[in-house]
This record gives structure tokens, sequence and C-alpha cells, in this order.
């Protein structure tokens, strides 16, 4: 959203192509680094962004983009599941999404008591028992969430937390004790028609445990959604589109922003910040590209 108004300020004609609006920041409630706000939360946010992108004259299409191809002209084809557009420059900016634990139960339980997003889903387990599972900063602010909502929150994870220090300190002052499994693994969810238990086992000893729940928040962290670039771009190990300081990807006139590229920080802000510098850049470029034109 960042990368549209920028460009629209550019005086360029922009398309943004897109699932939803709000990606990542929708899941989120409590914010209190993005500058300008000492506090809001991730839908409000995203509002606000809303709102400015709609002053400007930017097309908007709500379609999923399922290909990206590079035209020997230099131009580029972008398919979605409801057609085919043209492009002089592409920017990148399509996030990550939550990652799956893989285990029994998890897919036939989506919807059904495993979610991914306790912002969006908590309100509808109150006062019900449910499992947050990781220990990352999404899964701890997750447990703090749903603290105030649940009669029972277990947080289960891996190993040692490697959450923010602040959002820990939060976690240890709750007033509705979060109850920890530290060093368990997840290897079952187990229902009838929706989710009834989890089965855990012990890292050390082997021990299986069975947790009686209702809902399961599966908060392991999140994975590049950048299946459409595959064979076009370079990925790093974590299938993140590589870029350099100024966003271009190896390929003239296609840049990419935000979680969806090896940046090493992924904060709203940056995300935001990179979405800036991608429309002027790409600006830059087609000054450029008009100028050898026309030369």
């Amino acid at each position: 959203m960042t990368a549209a108004v920028y460009t629209a300020r550019k005086r360029l004609k922009a398309l943004i192509l897109t699932k939803e609006f709000g990606g990542q920041p929708m899941w989120t409630m409590d914010i209190e680094n993005y500058m300008g706000y000492q506090f809001v939360t991730g839908p409000e946010l995203m509002e606000k962004f809303d709102e400015q992108v709609r002053k400007y004259p930017i097309e908007i299409k709500f379609e999923e983009v399922i290909g990206l191809g590079h035209n020997t002209d230099g131009t580029f084809s972008v398919l979605s599941d409801c057609g085919e557009y043209q492009a002089q420059s592409v920017i990148i900016a399509s996030g990550k999404r939550p990652r799956c634990l893989e285990v029994p139960g998890e897919k036939e339980f989506t919807g059904r008591g495993v979610s991914y997003c306790a912002t969006c889903d908590g309100p509808l387990f109150a006062n019900k028992d449910v499992a947050v599972i990781g220990g990352g900063s999404s899964a701890l602010q997750a447990a703090i969430e749903l603290s105030g909502i649940a009669t029972k929150v277990y947080l289960i994870s891996l190993g040692g937390y490697t959450a923010e220090p602040i959002i820990i300190e939060k976690l240890k002052k709750l007033t509705q004790p979060v109850s920890e499994f530290i060093g368990y693994t997840t290897t079952e969810i187990i229902g009838s028609n929706v989710v009834e238990k989890v089965i855990l086992i012990k890292n050390d000893t082997k021990e299986q445990i069975e947790l009686a729940v209702q809902g399961i928040f599966v908060e392991i962290g999140l994975s590049p959604n950048t299946e459409y670039c595959q064979g076009l771009l370079e990925f790093n190990e974590y299938r993140e589109v590589i870029t350099d300081c100024r966003t271009r990807t190896v390929i003239p006139g296609l840049f990419a922003a935000g979680d969806a590229t090896n940046g090493p920080d992924k904060q709203i802000v940056i995300a935001a910040g990179d979405g800036a510098k991608a429309a002027m850049v790409a600006y830059e470029y087609l000054l450029h590209k008009v100028d050898l034109a026309s030369g």
C-alpha cells in the first residue's frame, strides 16, 4: 500500500493486485513500535493505510497472483486467478503467511478449532481451554491476548523462547498465568467434529502428554508468498526474494519490498519503508528507460 501511494504521487499508473488488504498486521492486536502511534491495533493501522491509498487514483483488484513473467522486450506479464496484466515495472510486496505444523489432524481441523490468528479468532474461544504453539514473539503475544479471553491457556514451545524481551516480561507478569510447556513437540491434533485435544511429546524423556483443549493457535513462524516467482528470481534458503539495499532484484525493473525479501528484520515500519523505497527506485528506473527509448 505504501509503494502504491508513492507511485501515485509520482504520477505513475499503479495497479494493486492483492487477495486482501492489510496482510500480517491484520493479525496483530498490540502495536507499540510504529512511529506516530504510542499504541494502535493492527486493523486500526491498516484502516489508516487503506484510507490513504483510496485518496489516489490507484486501481485495486482483489485477485491472487499465480504467475510472473519477464518478457523479451523487458516488460512483465502478471498472471492472476482472474486475468493477465502487462507492466513496465513490478514491485513484489506479497509478504508472508503462517507456517503449518504438518501434523495429523491439523488440516482436518483448520477452522474447526485450529487457527493461525489469535487476533481474528480469539474471541470465539471465550471461556474455553486453548493451546498456543510456538516460542517467538507472535506466539507469546497470542498467549498474552488469549489469557484475557480463554479459561486456560497452554503455551507449547520446542525450546526456549525467542520472543522480544519486553514480550517475555509481559508474559511473566500476567495476572492469569499461562501454563508453559517448554521443550515439547506437538505430534497430533485429535477431535470429532471439532478439536478436543492435542498430543505432545517431551523432547528429552519422550513422555507423551494429552491436553484437553477446544482451540489450538499455531504460531510457529511465517513462509514467504513467493511461489509465483519460482524459476524467475533468486531465493535464499527461506524462499525469500534476494534484493540489494535499493530493493532491486537481479531483473531490471523488478523490485521487492517487505517480508517477502531477504531483509534481515521483519517489522511493519521497515516493510512500509521498503515499499516507499521500491516505488522511488522504480520511478527512477522508468525515467531512465524512457530517456533511453527516446534518445
